[in-house]
């Protein structure tokens, strides 16, 4: 008897442990199935796709095939490009704060801001291999037609203001030559010139007929792209908690030379570290002031925050 209990005993024990072991199994792949179920769909593979989205009030035409892959590679590109986009996401309040104001009094389209993010992922001391600089990438030649200053001591493609008043300049003008916000956009990527000759050759007028160099071709799409996702961020999987909000700052007007940077920071309060944060434009240790000109430097209201 003595036996037979023991045998029963060990019976019932593996039983148990058997039963124990296919729950555990059975939860595990229920845990799995609710993971992947509540998994942003950018996980999953592929892209959220829009139904419609436009530039400037002008439709990308969704429906040819051509277009909806090149916009689905530029979704994919992006929404898989984590840190990049991630960085881009904190920016925008600070920069878009700035330039959305400037776009309005200038008569472009607010949809141009993603324009300053295509060219320079926001960062105000962009360099390209090609010598564009700034936020909206003006190479020297292009900045002086449109009215910025360029030289050893100020260089206003780094202001971020003026350098947006430019870029609405060229735009409007590209816009008015070449009948569409989405060739203005192609011109501001590869240049007025080179638009114009692919005009003529392939006897077409609108940006998504015309056969281009692979980055301008690339452009408008990145554009979109960059728009969709910055607009409707959790479709594409990111969730920002913490943002960076404009700084504010005041202007003070000097009109005469600073032989020093570091002391004029230092009676304003500020590092020359600050100074050169909140006026990347000032490109050297002193600047000189002509007669008659007069520059606006800009010092933050919030000292305490740089310190």
């Amino acid at each position: 008897m003595k036996d037979k209990s023991k045998y029963t005993l060990l019976l019932l024990a593996v039983g148990l442990l058997v039963i124990g072991q296919v729950r555990a199994i059975m939860h595990d792949r229920g845990q799995g199935k609710n993971e992947e179920a509540s998994a942003p769909a950018s996980l999953a593979g592929d892209v959220y796709f829009p139904e419609r989205l436009a530039l400037a009030g002008e439709e990308a035409p969704l429906w040819r095939q051509d277009v909806a892959e090149s916009l689905r590679r530029e979704l994919i590109v992006n929404t898989y490009f984590h840190s990049h986009t991630i960085q881009l996401l904190k920016n925008v309040p600070r920069y878009f704060a700035r330039i959305e104001p400037i776009l309005r009094e200038e008569g472009v389209p607010d949809d141009f801001k993603y324009l300053a993010v295509v060219e320079s992922a926001l960062n105000p001391l962009a360099v390209s291999r090609a010598g564009a600089v700034g936020l909206w990438q003006f190479l020297k030649s292009s900045a002086r037609e449109h009215g910025l200053e360029v030289n050893d001591e100020v260089d206003e493609r780094y202001h971020l203001e003026k350098a947006t008043r430019a870029a609405c300049s060229y735009l409007k003008k590209a816009r008015e030559r070449f009948g569409s916000w989405s060739m203005a956009a192609a011109a501001y990527n590869t240049g007025e010139k080179n638009i114009a000759r692919q005009v003529e050759l392939q006897q077409e007028t609108g940006y998504y007929d015309l056969l281009l160099a692979e980055e301008t071709n690339r452009y408008v799409f990145r554009l979109l792209a960059l728009k969709q996702i910055i607009e409707h961020p959790t479709l594409y999987g990111f969730r920002v908690p913490v943002e960076y909000p404009a700084e504010e700052f005041e202007e003070h007007e000097i009109n005469c030379s600073i032989d020093n940077l570091a002391t004029f920071a230092r009676e304003k309060g500020i590092s020359y570290k600050t100074l050169k944060r909140f006026n990347p434009w000032l490109r050297a240790s002193s600047v000189s002031v002509p007669p008659g000109k007069v520059y606006r430097v800009a010092i933050p209201k919030n000292k305490n925050a740089y310190h």
